[in-house]
C-alpha cells in the first residue's frame, strides 16, 4: 500500500498576495520560456512519489533530459519548503501539492504560470479563475473510511455506513484514523467532518473522542499498525484510508477483498504539478508536466502510486471498476477557505483530541 503522509502543519499561516493587474502581466512573462530545455530537470515531491522507471527512461528517451526527484516529506512539508525556499528554489518543477495545500503556495508566490493541454476529462480538477494557470492537476483520490468486512461478519455486528456511524456506542474503541496535524489523510478527514458539520464540527470530534477513537500520527500506523485488516495484529476494524485501498485485501487465491470503503464518507483530493519561480530549468518543467499528463503517465499512476488518473479515460487495474469506486458526492471545502482557516480549525482539532 501506498504510505501517503501528506501532511499538514499546525503552525502553517495562511499567506496573502494581492493580484494586480501587473501581476497578471508577470504570469503572462512566467509561461513564455523560450530557452532550451537542461539536461537535468529536479523534481521536488513528497515521500509518496513512485513511478515505474520505464515509463519515466521513456521521457529521457524523448527530450533527453534526466529527471532527479527530491522528496521533501509530506505535502505540508513540501508546500513549506517552497515557501520557505521560494527565492532560492530548491528544485524546478514541483509534484505532490493537493488542494488542502494549493492556494498556500499560490499566495506565497513560489509558482510560475503554465497552462499545459488538458485532458478534456481532467478539467474537472482544475483550481478556479487564475489560480488555474498555477498547478496542473494529475490525479485524484478519495479519503474515505474503509471497514473490515470479515471481522464484522465474524462478530455479527452490523458495519457503520456513515459519519455518524462512528460516534454510535455500537463502534465504541473501533475506529483509527491518522492525526490532522500530522497526516494528509487526517487533514482531509477534518475537513470531512467541516464540510458535512460546519461550524458544529468540533462536537462531531468530542463525541468522536468519547467514543474512543484512535489517532495515530500517520496513515501507516493506523493501516499497517492497527487495522484488523491492515497485516499486522491490529485490534481495530474500522480506519480511514482510501477508496482504492479495497483491491490491495483479495487474499491470496481469493476473488474479492475482505474490506470495503464507506463511499458516504469521502473527501476528494486532487494532486497538482507547477513550475517553480526561479526555476533553473523552466523549459524542462513545462516538458515534465506535458509528460505527466500522457496517457502512459496517467495510466502508471493506479499501479504506482495508488491514485486515480485525471484522464478518466485511461483503464484502470483489474477489480479498480468493481473494489476501488469513487464517491459520486464526495465531500470538499474550498481551497480559499482552507488557507484562511486552517490554522484554527487544526489548533482547535488538537485541544479536542489531546485533551
Amino acid at each position: 500500500m501506498r504510505t501517503r503522509l501528506i501532511t499538514a502543519s499546525a503552525l502553517l499561516l495562511a499567506g496573502a498576495l494581492a493580484l494586480t493587474a501587473c501581476g497578471s502581466e508577470e504570469k503572462k512573462a512566467d509561461q513564455k520560456v523560450d530557452q532550451k530545455p537542461g539536461k537535468t530537470l529536479v523534481v521536488a515531491t513528497h515521500d509518496s512519489w513512485a513511478m515505474d522507471k520505464k515509463v519515466m527512461a521513456d521521457f529521457t528517451a524523448k527530450t533527453g533530459i534526466t529527471v532527479k526527484i527530491q522528496a521533501q516529506g509530506d505535502a505540508g512539508q513540501l508546500t513549506n519548503k517552497l515557501v520557505l525556499t521560494k527565492d532560492e528554489p530548491i528544485a524546478d518543477a514541483v509534484f505532490g501539492i493537493d488542494n488542502t495545500f494549493a492556494s498556500r503556495a499560490i499566495d506565497e508566490g513560489v509558482l510560475s504560470t503554465y497552462e499545459p493541454t488538458l485532458p478534456a476529462t481532467a478539467k474537472q480538477f482544475e483550481l478556479q479563475g487564475e489560480d488555474a494557470g498555477s498547478l496542473t492537476p494529475v490525479d485524484y483520490g478519495d479519503v474515505c473510511v474503509n471497514i473490515d468486512d470479515t471481522w464484522f461478519t465474524k462478530k455479527g455486528i452490523t458495519p457503520p455506513k456513515t459519519l455518524d456511524d462512528l460516534a454510535s456506542p455500537t463502534y465504541k474503541g473501533l475506529f483509527v484514523t491518522p492525526g490532522a496535524t500530522t497526516s494528509s489523510p487526517g487533514l482531509a478527514f477534518l475537513l470531512t467532518t467541516v464540510a458535512a458539520y460546519g461550524d458544529d464540527w468540533p462536537s462531531y470530534w468530542k463525541k468522536l473522542v468519547a467514543n474512543d477513537v484512535k489517532v495515530d500520527a500517520g496513515w501507516t500506523d493506523a493501516y499497517t499498525v492497527d487495522f484488523t485488516a491492515g497485516g499486522g495484529n491490529g485490534s481495530k476494524p474500522i480506519v480511514l484510508s482510501y477508496s482504492s485501498s479495497p483491491p490491495f485485501t483479495v487474499p491470496k487465491g481469493g476473488t474479492e477483498p475482505t474490506t470495503s470503503a464507506l463511499l458516504d464518507t469521502c473527501f476528494r483530493q486532487v494532486e497538482y504539478a507547477g513550475v517553480l519561480r526561479g526555476a533553473k530549468n523552466p523549459k524542462g518543467a513545462q516538458l515534465f508536466i506535458d509528460f505527466m499528463l500522457t496517457r502512459e503517465f496517467q495510466q502508471a499512476l493506479p499501479d504506482n502510486m495508488f491514485v486515480y488518473p485525471v484522464d478518466t479515460t485511461v483503464p484502470l487495474p483489474a477489480g479498480w471498476d468493481t473494489w476501488a469506486k469513487t464517491a459520486t458526492k464526495p465531500y470538499t471545502v474550498d481551497p480559499a477557505e482552507v488557507t484562511e482557516h486552517r490554522s484554527d480549525w487544526l489548533r482547535e482539532w488538537r485541544d479536542i483530541t489531546t485533551g
